[in-house]
């Protein structure tokens, strides 16, 4: 029977229909931004000094400016020289003793002491910021920093326990009520973040938007995948993903004009609430109802998206049934994830894919970081840096297919960031480009990998399979951090040698993964077992609607439709006879219609059987 790809080819593979939902999941891909980097602006760490009110009550009388006052009244920052103030650390006197100086304050403290001993910041810190964010509101400094890690291990943790389970959800219970489950949680744990009253409480809610954000994201992926045909489903994975870049240049402006954490947070999450009204525009995915035997519904799905891109539904399809419609509805499972030997190895490959796209495009962005620069124009050009990687891959994916610009992408990553740690930074334009270049072939690879995933795992197994496998991303985004502020204690461009590696290694084991360009997206776990043996390209096939009262009335047959398929190509695009070797007329009942001979410019010589007579 025909597959859905051979469908869509009749009534559109990426038509208006399909148009209209791309546009409104690619807003959905926007919109995950704020959740995933968000912590840049939210968790800004401002210049700061400990608080002290005989300080302050000093700098009023003597009229200090607030660099006199950092000056004379707030101790260095250890070894950083004069140049920078303590941060946690503040001296103890008594600076409303009559007779302070103002022009020597320490001195007139030091009394009968070496030194003005130091002390905690027992009294707050002054931050030198004109908005707020987490760490000015809750005090996220000195002795409390990590309160700030955890702020973002959180969400990665929520990422990963998310992935785990909302993907079997969306593989149970279908694509569509997973997406609006979770955009239901995440604007209303985005919301009540905004007005969380405590540290406690703000991480509670991130957490949830965690759990459900990123798996929103990717399901909303998988939707569009299974909606559009083969020919398109890389160019549209790619500008999905395309959109989250437009999501991190809309936040960037966002943060710029809010410099306020909450109210940015506000602003960020209330658009998301429009995206519950995906429940009137978006069908379930007809590739998901087919696979759970639901096949009436498929078919109005199908003849919904016909509909929407005005084509007409061939009759031949009009009441077709798929095949088992009567079987047993396959179950997604975890055990099916490393069951049989090929999704196994496609398993374990994709993890680890993951796992160094993930460590490596984070630690990028932390070592390349400069923190006395402009945190805005930061954001903006890592994020312009993405812009050429998707336009390289919509040109070159279609033409050669994904497993050999994935590697290449990998190799110049790993080439980049070597080439980056051992330059000496006399050559900052060399050290920066080949860190540029690094940043964006590790930008590829996310790309290509959300691509692939997808397309290595049969219909019921396919959320699960990707929610499972980029878990391992979310386990990359928590040890990060860890690793990147550990190993530059050791060495500055340690990371960077550590990145190569990891990279390296990758770009050899996605050569093992079968290459998906023109072939269909597996329906069974027979399927993806086999996707390593298909050499040859997709079949094409012809359906023909024939009426054969004229032959069927002299033998007693009623008239029926036959639908003629499977003419399989010798050459990839050829559809001239010259190419055809096999022709086979498939009957949805029982009859089994065979063509014996087709030569060009003659009428086929026909071999007619019916239930295995021949007439």
């Amino acid at each position: 029977m025909p597959t859905l790809d051979d469908i869509l080819e009749q009534i559109g593979e990426f038509d208006r229909f399909q148009k209209q939902t791309f546009f409104v999941l690619c807003l959905l891909s926007a919109a995950f931004t704020p959740v995933y980097v968000g912590v840049v602006f939210f968790g800004f760490i401002p210049e700061h000094h400990c608080f002290s009110p005989g300080v302050v009550e000093l700098s009023q009388q003597c009229g200090w400016s607030p660099e006199e006052q950092l000056n004379r009244a707030v101790p260095e920052w250890g070894s950083y020289g004069p140049s920078f103030s303590s941060r946690c650390q503040r001296y103890e006197g008594d600076w409303n003793t009559t007779g302070v100086s103002c022009t020597d304050p320490l001195g007139s403290l030091v009394g009968n002491q070496s030194t003005v001993p130091l002390g905690p910041c027992q009294d707050g810190w002054v931050y030198d910021s004109p908005g707020t964010s987490l760490v000015t509101e809750f005090n996220l400094v000195c002795e409390d920093s990590w309160k700030l890690d955890l702020f973002q291990s959180c969400v990665n943790a929520g990422f990963f326990i998310g992935s785990m389970s909302i993907g079997y959800v969306a593989d149970r219970f279908g694509r569509k009520l997973c997406l609006l489950v979770t955009v239901l949680i995440n604007a209303v744990s985005g919301v009540l973040m905004a007005f969380a009253p405590t540290y406690t409480w703000t991480v509670i809610f991130r957490l949830i938007q965690g759990l459900v954000s990123k798996a929103g994201w990717l399901t909303g992926y998988v939707l569009i995948a299974e909606f559009v045909g083969s020919n398109y489903r890389r160019a549209v994975g790619i500008t999905y993903q395309l959109a989250f870049t437009v999501g991190l240049l809309v936040l960037t402006a966002l943060a710029y004009a809010l410099p306020h954490w909450r109210w940015l947070q506000l602003a960020v999450t209330l658009p998301s609430f429009f995206f519950l009204l995906y429940y009137w525009c978006l069908p379930e995915s007809p590739r998901w109802l087919i696979a759970q035997k639901q096949n009436d519904k498929a078919m109005d799905v199908i003849k919904r998206i016909a509909r929407g891109n005005k084509k007409k539904l061939p009759l031949s399809f009009q009441n077709l049934s798929f095949e088992n419609e009567d079987g047993e509805k396959p179950a997604p499972s975890f055990l099916d994830l490393v069951r049989t030997p090929q999704i196994r190895k496609h398993t374990f490959i994709l993890m680890y894919s993951w796992f160094t796209s993930s460590v490596v495009y984070q630690g990028l962005i932390m070592h390349m970081g400069i923190a006395s620069g402009n945190m805005y124009l930061d954001f903006l050009y890592s994020a312009l840096v993405e812009f050429p990687a998707a336009f390289i891959l919509i040109l070159t994916l279609d033409r050669i297919g994904c497993r050999y610009p994935w590697a290449v992408a990998n190799m110049m990553t790993g080439s980049a960031c070597l080439v980056t740690a051992l330059v000496p930074d006399s050559l900052y334009w060399l050290k920066m480009t080949a860190a540029c270049l690094g940043r964006m072939g590790i930008t590829m690879c996310y790309e290509i990998i959300c691509l692939v995933n997808p397309e290595l795992y049969p219909t019921f197994l396919r959320n699960l399979g990707v929610l499972v496998c980029s878990s391992m991303c979310d386990l990359g985004g928590i040890i990060t951090p860890f690793l990147v502020y550990r190993l530059v204690e050791l060495w500055h461009e340690l990371p960077l040698v550590v990145f190569a590696v990891i990279a390296l290694i990758d770009g050899g084991l996605v050569l093992l993964l079968p290459e998906m360009k023109g072939k269909t997206l597996p329906e069974t776990i027979e399927d993806a077992e086999n996707l390593h043996r298909q050499d040859r390209s997709k079949e094409t096939i012809i359906y023909l609607h024939v009426l054969a009262s004229e032959t069927g009335s002299n033998f007693g047959i009623p008239e029926f439709d036959c639908i003629l398929g499977k003419l399989e190509n010798e050459k990839e695009g050829k559809e001239d006879l010259e190419s055809l070797r096999t022709w086979r007329w498939l009957y949805p009942m029982t009859t089994s219609l065979g063509i014996s001979k087709m030569v060009e410019g003659e009428s086929p010589v026909m071999d007619i059987h019916w239930e295995g007579h021949e007439l």
